[in-house]
């Protein structure tokens, strides 16, 4: 990389991302929010009443690895006494870059996380891809994958207590094209 990127409104540059590394091999017991933490505190970056903006360095950094810049630590989670961490297992699946047009992943498929396979592919998704990482549920819920045509995950949704009384049925969808501007 030798441009300059525009991550959470802040410059990365590529001596940004080395420091990163550097942080991250030399402490290899510090979990996400430490690095966060730790760089907002090197990097002086702080909101205007001076308070560390570490949730938008964790999600910095969360998009500097979906792009594939660096590895961070596994994403670990408080369990449900809220007194001990929980490791997410990661699930392998494609991470290759989707580019052109939505002909080249449709139809796509949006089923309901049944299975345990289906449940650990979406636990691993909110750990590494969402800035919150994965916690739980609280209430009623429903769980989606949503899956291109060559059986690939694209994402995964989660309707709470709210969005469920929408009485939207548990089966499977198939979205065959955009549906048409108006």
């Amino acid at each position: 990389m030798n441009e300059t990127l525009i991550i959470q409104g802040r410059k990365v540059t590529t001596e940004d991302i080395r420091f990163i590394q550097r942080l991250m091999d030399n402490n290899p017991s510090w979990l996400r929010t430490r690095l966060s933490k730790e760089l907002c505190s090197f990097w002086n970056w702080r909101n205007a009443k001076g308070q560390l903006k570490d949730m938008a360095c964790l999600a910095l950094l969360t998009k500097l690895e979906k792009r594939g810049y660096l590895t961070l630590p596994p994403s670990r989670q408080w369990g449900r006494k809220g007194n001990e961490k929980q490791a997410i297992n990661y699930v392998p699946h494609s991470k290759s870059v989707i580019s052109g047009t939505l002909d080249r992943v449709f139809p796509l498929r949006i089923k309901p996380v049944e299975s345990k396979e289906d449940l650990d592919l979406f636990k691993c998704f909110l750990a590494q891809y969402h800035y919150l990482g994965w916690s739980g549920t609280v209430g009623e819920n429903m769980k989606y994958l949503v899956w291109d045509r060559e059986h690939n995950p694209l994402a995964c949704l989660l309707f709470g207590a709210a969005a469920w009384a929408c009485a939207l049925k548990r089966s499977v969808y198939r979205l065959e094209r955009p549906c048409p501007e108006s």
